[in-house]
């Protein structure tokens, strides 16, 4: 059934205005006053509310084999509790085995996500290097629509890519015109700082944040930003969660480097006094890497996302409930990595971003969803209130409050980083592919009906790529 947004304000990433918006078919068919549709179009009433591209997570980790266990929520629950949030698209990651070929990882990732609910698309982690991956890395761009790659500077002894296999990936990126991103953590030094904390005797979960401290991430990040440099080709940088990182990237980009970089909600809110409540599971709960950070990295990062410097914000959205982070009772190290979030990302952006003035809607559409879809190539598709786009829409209420609690979420996790906060800002109705799968408080979705998105390669010329990505580039925060 087409479906008819009446008496909205649209706000896109660079402009806001009233207008009417008719949905049919999955797409946007009309912006306007008074538009002609059918009789029986549904009708929903958007006065007093705001119209805005569905949010897109360009980071998230759907039930993903990880530390001995496996992430509690699937590609169908994930995806769902995004909608219910107001985010339409994910990015989640094929994270192949050291040896294991990259198409059989990707196929057994894509056999997951057949149950999505909304749409999805990859990027795929390089985590050993032989002929095999460099032939695979071509046939993911060129026939399956593949174009970012992952690089784990961490987790020693497991998925980490040595800086001969980042030289190799990079340049092979560079020839397929694709965009290697990176988890920037120095992974010798932190398996060193593990086990030198361990032999102090430390063993709770205050462990985790003093053997990952930022300078370890801005080591890395300021390396592979180097790397990238040297091999002329942009870089992604993931979770970006400290001042060292950020100053590399802004370094970087000031020298005219093509540097994108990301933040979490969690990053910019939560310090690390959590790792110090002495209530294991509470304090478990929160280990993920990069650690959340003391409080002054928190503005540092907000300051980054005002200015431009940082251009998207996700969740790492990985799950693992109490009897799995368990595994680490008595070592930090074991902790399984992750939390929640890509249930309330959106509302937490929009309370501390716009209720505090820190961004304007305009911002927070950007770096919610529109530079996701530019800085990955799927823009105007994605990430845009424009005709002939994909109808995926939240319904924004930005007076409604709500209280957030994993009682009354729809993650499957048994713990919420943002647990007991009120929020102001929220998702009245969410639509994904013009259909409703969320409305005032019911979920509607189906599992299945979301779709995989290609996103094309950007030229294999650098020149071009450095043209293309200055048409779509990201958009920054204007203060003049």
């Amino acid at each position: 059934m087409s479906i008819l947004i009446k008496g909205g304000t649209v706000v896109t990433a660079d402009q806001s205005y009233q207008a009417d918006v008719y949905c049919d078919e999955g797409i946007i068919q009309a912006i306007g006053k008074d538009l002609d549709v059918p009789k029986d179009c549904q009708i929903i009433d958007a006065d007093q509310l705001l119209v805005m591209p569905g949010g897109i997570d360009p980071h998230t980790h759907m039930q993903l084999p990880f530390m001995g266990t496996v992430a509690s929520e699937d590609f169908f629950t994930g995806t769902s509790a995004g909608a219910a949030g107001g985010t339409t698209s994910i990015i989640d990651f094929v994270i192949p085995n050291p040896q294991q070929p990259l198409m059989e990882a990707y196929n057994q990732w894509m056999e997951w996500a057949e149950k999505s609910a909304t749409d999805y698309s990859f990027h795929v982690a390089i985590t050993w290097w032989d002929d095999s991956v460099y032939q695979d890395m071509a046939t993911l761009v060129n026939e399956h629509g593949v174009n970012s790659f992952k690089h784990f500077m961490a987790y020693k002894n497991a998925i980490m890519a040595e800086d001969e296999t980042l030289v190799k990936s990079f340049s092979r990126c560079l020839e397929l015109g694709a965009m290697p991103t990176v988890h920037a953590e120095n992974g010798d030094l932190v398996y060193h700082l593990q086990k030198e904390i361990l032999a102090k005797g430390i063993r709770g979960p205050e462990g985790h944040p003093v053997s990952r401290p930022p300078e370890v991430e801005g080591e890395a990040a300021n390396r592979a930003i180097r790397i990238a440099q040297a091999l002329n080709v942009p870089i992604y940088a993931v979770h970006v969660s400290c001042e060292e990182s950020l100053e590399a990237i802004t370094r970087a980009r000031s020298e005219g480097q093509r540097v994108y970089g990301e933040v979490l909600a969690g990053h910019l809110e939560i310090d690390d006094s959590v790792y110090r409540n002495k209530d294991f599971e509470f304090a478990a709960a929160h280990v993920m890497s990069p650690p959340f950070r003391p409080k002054k990295h928190q503005e540092a990062l907000w300051k980054g996302l005002q200015s431009g410097n940082l251009q998207t914000t996700a969740t790492d959205h990985c799950c693992f409930c109490a009897d799995q982070k368990a595994a680490g009772k008595d070592d930090f190290s074991l902790i399984p990595n992750g939390t929640a979030g890509i249930e309330d990302r959106l509302s937490i952006m929009w309370d501390s971003g716009v209720v505090t003035g820190r961004l304007t809607p305009n911002e927070f559409v950007a770096v919610t969803s529109t530079n996701a879809a530019k800085i990955f190539n799927i823009y105007p598709q994605k990430g845009s209130i424009s005709v002939g786009a994909d109808a995926d829409i939240v319904i924004w209420d930005a007076n409604g409050t709500r209280t957030i609690s994993a009682k009354t979420h729809h993650q499957n996790v048994d713990f919420n980083i943002f647990e007991g906060r009120t929020v102001q800002g929220l998702a009245v109705h969410t639509l994904s592919r013009g259909n409703l799968v969320w409305t005032e408080g019911e979920l509607r979705t189906v599992k299945g009906a979301g779709k995989y998105i290609k996103r094309p390669a950007f030229s294999s010329d650098f020149e071009a790529v450095k043209k293309q990505a200055s048409l779509h580039e990201p958009t920054a925060v204007n203060r003049d």
